[in-house]
């Protein structure tokens, strides 16, 4: 071998290396396109390139790939596909197409293709419903238990569906067992022409109702307002209701994982049944600490007011009643409404100390919106159409003033304290209000709530129009036995203009500006289930309010509304029943603007549906006419209204059928009574509010000659 230069020798190393590197570029370019073909949105086999349908009549190719897991450009995966396949099959029998089959081509899988062919069958309307071998229940009460019908709102067809006909042999089964049939059967035949075959059996009867594993409670307690009866008809709801009596007892007692089961043994050769409820008590707790977590904005002891408000702090028995360690409590929805949260949660932990008698509670917050800009409209037969534009912040915080003009038009400022701030801009065509209104629920961190509104108010009268301005504050202190003093503060200008040329005297006194300052003391109790949707329970208020200024009268006013739940569906929808009577009257004599007029929708205070907004009411003589009459009102000096309705629910939460009797009178004319029925529609919309809607229809069958009548009345939206 011939002798190199250093030179040589350094230009062969340079030659070796750069040919090295050439060839690792070179395997990683490869390796780097080997993978991209792989990848999702390529061109390799891997990837669903088409999703295809054969023999679909009724719907279309969309339509079926939008109820699909998977979409073209995604990895194509077999089990995928046959996944899919089973759910197209599933949504044409929930459609009404039972024998529908639908097919894999998976031939065309390795060439990214997946396609389902479609046998559709027939689709079986129903044509009717009927029910055989009923005898102790009625057929129109089973068919107001089931979903199966023939028709949809009278109008549209229904198609068959095993899933919906399986769910109603489940409902009647249920309420048969409910009514004390414990051995009967149900079964159903034919698809078009649908019977419900129900073989009732005998009827069941109590024999001995016991208690067992009950220490803390002796039996006298917990069988206290038994409805169930020894010698009487096994009723199911009646003992699931007594199951949860009992719960209910154990778990205000800081029996946090109290169980109660309810058992039945049949006798032999009778048609006879032993009641047993059987109590599994657990340790009784108290509460350690209470750890609040998940709130950035809320500050702590704004929660923390609200759970002493209930009595849910160290040291105090753990309620289970109102925090389930399940979830879902009362006390959690008050904290949710409290503080406007997207969600509450309660939940019992063992405490870090290991105290055998204590459970610390866990408060988790998940904040939401609480400040919005809201824009709306609202429609009602007693007040027109008002626009509105709202700004509200339901977790205001005085202190915190906003850092730059952007931070307060995001609302982020002023937020944190649980108070509330509504700005309300509300014109309309016949009224118009507008309303700055701030709330502190917890005045010096007590259960004292402090409402500051100032306000101006326009509408325009029979005879006249009429301006209110006014300021108020007031407080009202919740107390720990439920009674509600309060006390409030108003000064009140009234502008009374634009009067009619044939306006009564009474109008005309008044004409200008009139000055009211009024001081008003009351008290009330609120002994409902749920402040929010009660179901059982009364409240009632009675105040005086006394008002000096440019007049010196006095009004008393006093009203109660109780609530009592009917019935109670399978799916615990109450069927609930309201009753509100209210009377007031007046102490001297009050200008027209301070006496009372009936009539209206039920939204209003003094309404009595069937009659017009201050349809009710004593009348003025006209002035300057040739042959006056009494036309317009003028107010009454006291007033007596009552209201009954039941509501009972129809879809859901939100729509419910309404059915009312409202009858009153005032100083002068005949008793009035009408009688109505209704739809309210609710829709949720933010910061966990609703929109009503009420559609009433009434027919007054006592009335006087001088009322103005209403047939229908309405409203459609939240006003002020």
């Amino acid at each position: 071998m011939p002798d190199l230069s250093t030179n040589d020798m350094l230009n062969m190393r340079y030659k070796i290396r750069n040919a090295i590197l050439i060839v690792l570029l070179s395997t990683a370019f490869l390796s780097l396109q080997v993978i991209g073909s792989s990848s999702p949105g390529s061109s390799g086999k891997d990837v669903i390139k088409s999703i295809e349908f054969e023999n679909n009549r009724k719907y279309k190719d969309k339509t079926l790939r939008k109820k699909l897991d998977f979409k073209v450009g995604d990895y194509l995966d077999p089990i995928l596909a046959e996944s899919g396949r089973k759910i197209i099959a599933e949504f044409y029998r929930k459609k009404g197409f039972p024998y529908a089959e639908v097919t894999l081509n998976r031939k065309k899988l390795p060439e990214g293709k997946i396609i389902y062919i479609v046998f559709e069958g027939l689709r079986i309307q129903i044509k009717s419903v009927n029910f055989k071998g009923n005898h102790a229940i009625k057929t129109s009460d089973l068919r107001s238990a089931i979903k199966t019908r023939n028709r949809n709102w009278l109008l549209w067809p229904v198609y068959y569906t095993e899933e919906k006909i399986t769910a109603d042999v489940e409902k009647l089964r249920t309420l048969y067992y409910e009514r004390g049939f414990l051995n009967h059967r149900v079964a159903v035949q034919g698809q078009t022409h649908i019977t419900f075959i129900i073989e009732e059996g005998p009827l069941y009867k109590i024999r001995n109702i016991t208690l067992q594993g009950n220490t803390h409670f002796d039996n006298e307690t917990l069988l206290a307002n038994l409805d169930l009866e020894t010698g009487q008809t096994y009723y199911q709801r009646k003992a699931q209701l007594h199951t949860k009596r009992i719960l209910k007892l154990y778990r205000e007692d800081g029996y946090v994982d109290a169980d109660v089961r309810q058992q039945l043994a049949f006798v032999p050769d009778t048609n006879v049944v032993d009641v047993e409820f059987k109590i599994t008590e657990g340790r009784q707790f108290r509460i350690g600490k209470v750890d609040i977590t998940g709130n950035e904005q809320v500050h702590d002891k704004v929660i923390r007011r609200i759970l002493d408000e209930y009595d849910f702090s160290p040291g105090q028995l753990y309620n289970a009643d109102i925090a389930p360690k399940q979830g879902h409590g009362k006390l959690e929805r008050y904290i949710q409404m409290g503080t406007m949260s997207d969600e509450a949660m309660i939940r019992p932990a063992p405490p870090a100390e290991e105290a055998p008698d204590r459970r610390d509670a866990i408060v988790n917050i998940k904040e939401g919106l609480t400040g919005i800009w809201q824009p709306g409209i609202a429609v009602g037969s007693d007040s027109g159409v008002i626009g509105s534009v709202i700004w509200e912040q339901r977790n205001f915080d005085i202190k915190d003033w906003p850092e730059s003009f952007e931070e307060f038009i995001t609302m982020r400022a002023f937020k944190g304290a649980g108070q509330n701030l509504r700005v309300a801009l509300q014109p309309g065509t016949i009224m118009s209000y507008y309303s700055v209104t701030f709330t502190e629920p917890y005045f010096q961190d007590k259960p004292t709530s402090l409402d500051v509104v100032g306000s101006s108010f326009e509408r325009w009268r029979e005879s006249h129009d009429e301006k209110k301005t006014k300021a108020y504050f007031g407080f009202e202190k919740r107390l720990k036995n439920r009674w509600r003093p309060s006390l409030g503060f108003r000064a009140e200008d009234v502008e009374v203009d634009n009067l009619d040329f044939d306006a009564p005297q009474e109008i005309i006194d008044v004409k200008g500006h009139n000055m009211l300052l009024g001081a008003k003391l009351g008290i009330g109790r609120d002994l409902r289930n749920d402040r929010y949707v009660p179901s059982e329970g009364y409240r009632f208020d009675v105040d005086y309010e006394q008002v000096t200024g440019d007049y010196d009268f006095g009004i008393l006013e006093g009203k109660t509304t109780l609530y009592k739940t009917i019935y109670e569906d399978l799916l615990e929808r109450r069927t609930v029943l309201a009753v509100k009577l209210l009377a007031a009257t007046t102490i001297s004599d009050a200008p027209p603007f301070e006496k009372f007029y009936a009539g209206g929708t039920g939204s209003y205070a003094y309404g009595i549906r069937g009659f017009e907004y201050r349809g009710v009411s004593t009348r003025g003589m006209q002035k300057n006419v040739p042959n006056p009459i009494r036309k317009d009102p003028i107010g009454s000096d006291w007033i007596f209204l009552t209201n009954t309705e039941i509501t009972v629910p129809l879809i859901g939460e939100n729509i419910g059928a309404l059915f009312f009797l409202d009858s009153g009178t005032i100083d002068t004319g005949r008793y009035r009574a009408s009688i109505g029925a209704g739809i309210e529609i609710s829709i949720p919309q933010l910061l966990g509010t609703r929109v009503p809607m009420r559609f009433e229809f009434a027919t007054p069958f006592m009335k006087d000659e001088e009322d103005e009548r209403q047939v229908f009345s309405f409203y459609i939206g939240r006003l002020f």
